[in-house]
C-alpha cells in the first residue's frame, strides 16, 4: 500500500489545482442538491418490533385520533379566576387550532367526553390537541400557525403556553461553542507547526469534509428516514478526525521538508508513511461504526453508517487535497530556517554539526518518569482512573423528552409549568390499548380495564378511557406518579405489561399494549442497554486481531484493549459526575441533570474505540521499529515516544477542543457524547497512551514484542508505517542508474508452488521488449518462477519488481498488467486480444513454449510476426520450457525473430537443501542464447 500511495501523492501535487478544484465543484453540487431536494430529518426514535412502537402502529392504523404526534395548550388564570370564567374564549382558540391544517383533533378541554386536566383549585387545565400521523418534522408553517395563535390568546387574565412532542425540532443548534472549537484547533496547529500558513490547511479540508458529508446527508434525507442528532455527530466526528488526519501527514511533510528533502517526493513519501497510518486508523473507526448494526437497532445502523461514510471522506480528502494543498503552497511549508540555510548553500541543507546536542525535551523527561519504577506507573493509573469510573454505579440512561430543551424555550417552560401545576406524569402519558373485537360489551370491559389500571402503584389518574370508533379497540389514558424517565414510571410500565396476560383471560380481550413517547423511550433504552455487552465484545475483539496485526506481538493488543476499556470507564464516570451529579453544569452550558440519552454509551464506546487505536498506532508503532533496528526494548520506548508523542499530544487536544465546543451547544441530545468523547479521548491519549502504555512496555521489556512463530505465519503482514517506501525508493534509485527494466528480482527467494523446498536467491533483470525463456525441468521451480513474473505468487524475501511495481505491495498492479497463457490454452486467439493500451508495461506469460511453437506453425503463421511487434512495442513474453537446454522449439523462435537479441534464456532450479559447509550458490544460471543480465 506504501508504494501505492507514494505515487498517489506525487500525482495529487502535480494535478494540485485540478484536485482543489474537484473538491470545491463537488462541494457546490452536492449543496446544490441539497437545496434542490430539501430533505428533513427525523425527530423520533424508533424500534421496529418493541412493544411500544407495534402499539403506535397499532394506532395510527385502528384509532387514528391517537396515532399522530400530542400537542398541549395549558392554560392558567393568573388573577385568581378560574379557567371556567375563560371558557368562551378557550373553545373559540381550540377551534382555530383545529382549523390548522395537519391538525386531526383539537376537543374543547371542557367536553364531557374527553375534558382537559385541571388543577385542584380550577386556576389551570390541560387542553390537548393531536396532529395527523407524518413521517419526519411537522411542516414549520403549521407548528407556527399553531404557536401563534396560542400566544395571540394570551390575555392579562389568561395566561398560554403551548408544549409537548410537537414541538420537537430536527434543528441542529450549532453555535458559537463549535467556532470556539475550531479556533482553539487553530491556535494548537500554530503552535505545534510555529506558523500560521500550515495550521490553516487542516482546517479547510476537514471544513470541506465535513461540508460534503453534511450536505450529502441532508440531500438524502429527503428519501430516507435519518435521526437529526445523526448531523451534528457527524459534524463533530467529522472535523475531529479531519484535522487530525491532516496535522499527521502534514506534520511528517514538514518533518521532511526541515532535511532537505523535494517538495514532491516529500509529499509522496509523507503518504506513504503516515498515510498509511491514517488509512488503517480510519478503517478502524469506520469498522466500528458500521458494527454498530450488531445492535439490530435500524437508527442506531444509520448513524453508524452516516458516521462512518463521513470518517472515509475525511481520509479521503486528506489523500487527495491535502496533498494538493501541499503542493500548491509549495515551498512555503518549509520552516523559513531551513530556507535560508538551504539558500546559503546552493539549495541543499548543510549537515548537522556533529558534536551538536540534541535539544532537551519534555516527553523525553516524562517517558523515563513513568518508565522509571513501571510497577508503580501502573497502579496509579490504575487508581486514578477507577476513582474516576465510580459513578457510573449512578449513569442512568433514557431517551430526552421536552425535559431537557434549553431553559427559555415555549417546550421547556412549558413542560416544567406542567410538572409544577399538575404533577410531572402529565409530560409523559401512557397508553394501554387492546383488542376488544371478541366482547359483546366494549363499554363494561372498557370500564373494567380501567378500573383494574387504576388500582396499580404508581398510577395517578386515568386520563381517558374509551373504545375506538369501532369499537375494536380500547385505549386507556394513564397518568403515571413519576416523571417519563422516572424510575417508578419505568416500573409502572413493567408492571403493566406482567398484568396484560391476565387481563387478557379474564376479560375475554387479547393484544394488551403499553405504548406511548414514555413507553417507546422506555423500550428504546432497554434494547440499547442489552446491546452494550455484544457490542463490546465486538469492539475489544476487534482490537485484539487489528493490533496483533500491526504489532505482531500478544501483550501490545492485550495492553490496548485494558488502556481503551480504562478510557471508556473514565469517560462514562466523569459524564455522570456532570449529568447525575450535576458537577460542572454551569461552565459546561448544562441546563438539566439527570438520565443521559440512551444511545449515549454505545456510540462513544464505537468512536472512541477508533480514536485510542489512532493513539494506539502512532506512538507504539515507532517503538516497534525502534526495538526491530536495535533490539534495545527501553531504549526503543524512549526514541519512539520522543519522536511521536508532540504530535499525538497537539492531535489529542484538537479532538477535546473540537468536542469540547459541541458541549456548549446546550443541546442535550449530544452534550452527553460530546462530554464522553472529550474526557474519552483527554484520558486515552495522556493517561493512557502516554503513561500507562511506556510503563507496561517497560515492564514487560523484550517480551512485549513477543509472538508465536506458527501465529506470525498464519497472520497476513500489515504496514501501517509505509515500511514498504524504502523498497520503492530504492528501486526509484536503481531505475536512475540502471534504466528502466520489465522485470528485476534482486535476492529473491519464493517458497515453491505445490511442493516443498524454495527457489533462488534470483538476482537480476530484464529490460521491457525481451522474450525470455525460463528453462527448469523442474515443474516446481519453473512454475514457481512464472508465477512470481505474473504477480500470482509472493517471494519470502527480497525485491521483485514488474516495471515499477513491487511485490507483495502492488501485487494487485503487477496482475492487472499480466497475461496469464496457460497451458494447453488457444495461444495464437489469446495474443490477438491483447490491445494496444498499456502494452509498454504488460508482461504476457506463455505457461509452455510448446503451445506457443504449434500454434506459430499450425494455427497462424503469422504469429511470430505480430509477437515481434509487442516486442517492438515494449511488451516482455516470457515463456517456460521443460527443458534444461535449448529445444527444438526455442531455436525455432530464436530463428524466426526480427532481432535474436531479444531472446534470452535462463536455467532455474529449486533451492539446495541447506548445509553448513556449502558455498553459497546461483539458481539463475545464464544459457548461451543470452543471460539474466
Amino acid at each position: 500500500m506504501s508504494s501505492s500511495l507514494y505515487r498517489l501523492g506525487r500525482l495529487m501535487a502535480s494535478l494540485r489545482w485540478k484536485i482543489v478544484g474537484a473538491w470545491a465543484a463537488l462541494l457546490l453540487i452536492v449543496g446544490g442538491l441539497a437545496v434542490g431536494l430539501g430533505g428533513t430529518f427525523a425527530t423520533d426514535i424508533q424500534i421496529p418490533g418493541t412493544e411500544g412502537q407495534r402499539g403506535i402502529d397499532a394506532l395510527a392504523q385502528r384509532f387514528p385520533e391517537l396515532g399522530g404526534t400530542a400537542g398541549q395548550v395549558v392554560l392558567v388564570a393568573p388573577d385568581g379566576t378560574t379557567v371556567d370564567e375563560h371558557q368562551d374564549q378557550i373553545e373559540t382558540l381550540m377551534e382555530e387550532i383545529a382549523a390548522v391544517d395537519g391538525v386531526a383533533a383539537a376537543p374543547s378541554p371542557f367536553d364531557e367526553l374527553s375534558p382537559g386536566t385541571r388543577t385542584e383549585d380550577d386556576t389551570a387545565i390541560i387542553a390537548q390537541f393531536q396532529m395527523e400521523p407524518y413521517d419526519g418534522e411537522y411542516p414549520a408553517e403549521s407548528i407556527a400557525e399553531i404557536t401563534q395563535l396560542i400566544e395571540e390568546a394570551e390575555t392579562p387574565s389568561l395566561e398560554t403556553h403551548v408544549g409537548g412532542q410537537v414541538l420537537q425540532s430536527a434543528e441542529i443548534p450549532f453555535g458559537a461553542g463549535e467556532v470556539i472549537g475550531v479556533i482553539v484547533a487553530l491556535l494548537i496547529l500554530a503552535i505545534v507547526f510555529r506558523s500560521l500558513v500550515p495550521a490553516v490547511i487542516p482546517i479547510i479540508t476537514a471544513i470541506v469534509g465535513v461540508g460534503v458529508s453534511m450536505l450529502a446527508l441532508v440531500a438524502l434525507s429527503a428519501g430516507v428516514e435519518i435521526p437529526s442528532v445523526t448531523t451534528a455527530l457527524g459534524a463533530m466526528l467529522g472535523l475531529a478526525v479531519g484535522i487530525d488526519y491532516a496535522l499527521f501527514i502534514l506534520s511528517r511533510h514538514r518533518d521532511q521538508l526541515s532535511q532537505g528533502d523535494d517538495v514532491h517526493e516529500s509529499i509522496g513519501k509523507a503518504l506513504a508513511t503516515s498515510g498509511s497510518a491514517v488509512i488503517f486508523a480510519g478503517l478502524t473507526v469506520i469498522v466500528a461504526l458500521v458494527g454498530l448494526f450488531i445492535t439490530g437497532i435500524p437508527f442506531l445502523t444509520v448513524m453508524g453508517v452516516a458516521a462512518a461514510a463521513t470518517v472515509a471522506l475525511s481520509v479521503v480528502v486528506a489523500l487527495t487535497m491535502l496533498p494538493a494543498m501541499m503542493g500548491i503552497l509549495g515551498e512555503r511549508l518549509r520552516p523559513r530556517r531551513i530556507r535560508r540555510a538551504m539558500a546559503e548553500h546552493g539549495g541543499t541543507l548543510p549537515a548537522p554539526e556533529p558534536d551538536a546536542r540534541p535539544r532537551r525535551s519534555f516527553g523525553r523527561t516524562w517517558v523515563r518518569l513513568v518508565t522509571k519504577v513501571p510497577a508503580l506507573t501502573i497502579l496509579l493509573v490504575i487508581i486514578g482512573v477507577g476513582a474516576l469510573a465510580i459513578p457510573i454505579k449512578d449513569l442512568e440512561l433514557a431517551l430526552p423528552d421536552l425535559g431537557t430543551e434549553p431553559q427559555g424555550t415555549s417546550a421547556r417552560d412549558t413542560y416544567d409549568l406542567v410538572a409544577e401545576e399538575f404533577g410531572p406524569g402529565y409530560n409523559g402519558p401512557l397508553l394501554v390499548t387492546a383488542d376488544i373485537i371478541n366482547t359483546t360489551d366494549p363499554l363494561g370491559v372498557v370500564d373494567e380495564l380501567e378500573s383494574d389500571i387504576a388500582s396499580l402503584d404508581n398510577v395517578k389518574e386515568i386520563q381517558m378511557a374509551t373504545p375506538n370508533r369501532g369499537a375494536d379497540m380500547a385505549v386507556v389514558v394513564v397518568v403515571p406518579d413519576g416523571g417519563p424517565t422516572d424510575q417508578s414510571t419505568k416500573d409502572l410500565v413493567a408492571e403493566l405489561r406482567g398484568s396484560a396476560d391476565g387481563w387478557e383471560d379474564e376479560l375475554a380481550i387479547s393484544e394488551v399494549t403499553v405504548t406511548g413517547a414514555t413507553a417507546v423511550g422506555i423500550d428504546v433504552t432497554d434494547k440499547l442497554s442489552s446491546a452494550l455487552l455484544p457490542f463490546a465484545l465486538f469492539v475489544v475483539g476487534l482490537s485484539l486481531i487489528l493490533l496483533a496485526l500491526v504489532f505482531r506481538s500478544i501483550w501490545v493488543p492485550i495492553k490496548a484493549s485494558v488502556g481503551y476499556l480504562f478510557s471508556v470507564a473514565a469517560a462514562f464516570g466523569v459524564t455522570s459526575m456532570v449529568f447525575e451529579y450535576g458537577w460542572f453544569n454551569e461552565p459546561l452550558f448544562v441546563d438539566v441533570n439527570g438520565p443521559v440519552v440512551s444511545f449515549m454509551p454505545i456510540m462513544v464506546m464505537g468512536v472512541l474505540f477508533g480514536l485510542a487505536m489512532d493513539y494506539e498506532v502512532f506512538l507504539v508503532s515507532r517503538m516497534r521499529e525502534e526495538f526491530v533496528h536495535t533490539g534495545d526494548a527501553r531504549g526503543a520506548i524512549e526514541r519512539g515516544f520522543t519522536a511521536n508523542a508532540p504530535v499525538v499530544t497537539a492531535a489529542a487536544l484538537i479532538m477535546v477542543a473540537v468536542f469540547a465546543g459541541f458541549v456548549t451547544s446546550g443541546w442535550f441530545m449530544l452534550q452527553p457524547i460530546a462530554v464522553a468523547l472529550a474526557v474519552g479521548v483527554l484520558v486515552d491519549a495522556f493517561v493512557v497512551r502516554m503513561t500507562f502504555v511506556p510503563a507496561v512496555l517497560a515492564l514487560l521489556g523484550r517480551h512485549a514484542w513477543w509472538l508465536p512463530g506458527w501465529l506470525s505465519r498464519a497472520l497476513p503482514t500489515v504496514d501501517v508505517e509505509g515500511e514498504g517506501l524504502a523498497a520503492v525508493l530504492e528501486h526509484r534509485r536503481w531505475t536512475e542508474e540502471n534504466g528502466e527494466h520489465a522485470l528485476r528480482l534482486d535476492q529473491v527467494v519464493a517458497p515453491l508452488l505445490g511442493a516443498s523446498g524454495t527457489v533462488g536467491p534470483l538476482t537480476g533483470s530484464i529490460a521491457p521488449g525481451t522474450l525470455l525463456v525460463v528453462r527448469a525441468p523442474d515443474d516446481a521451480a519453473r512454475a514457481t518462477f512464472l508465477a512470481l513474473a505474473a504477480g500470482r505468487h509472493t517471494p519470502a524475501s527480497g525485491i521483485l519488481a514488474v516495471h515499477d511495481r513491487l511485490a507483495p505491495d502492488d501485487l494487485g498492479a503487477i496482475q492487472g498488467r499480466a497475461h496469464w497463457i496457460g497451458a494447453g490454452a488457444p495461444v495464437a486467439s489469446r495474443l490477438s486480444e491483447i490491445d494496444g493500451r498499456g502494452i509498454s508495461r504488460a508482461v504476457i506469460v506463455i505457461e509452455q513454449i510448446e503451445d506457443l511453437a504449434h500454434a506459430a506453425t499450425v494455427n497462424d503463421d503469422t504469429l511470430i510476426e505480430r509477437l515481434d511487434a509487442l516486442l517492438e512495442k515494449g511488451a516482455t513474453v516470457i515463456v517456460g520450457s521443460r527443458a534444461d537446454h535449448p529445444v527444438d522449439a526455442e531455436r525455432r523462435l530464436l530463428g524466426s525473430l526480427r532481432d535474436p537479441r531479444r531472446l534470452l534464456a535462463l536455467s532455474v532450479q529449486r533451492s539446495p537443501a541447506p548445509s553448513p559447509d556449502a558455498a553459497p550458490s546461483t539458481d539463475a544460471a545464464p544459457s548461451p542464447e543470452g543471460a539474466l543480465a
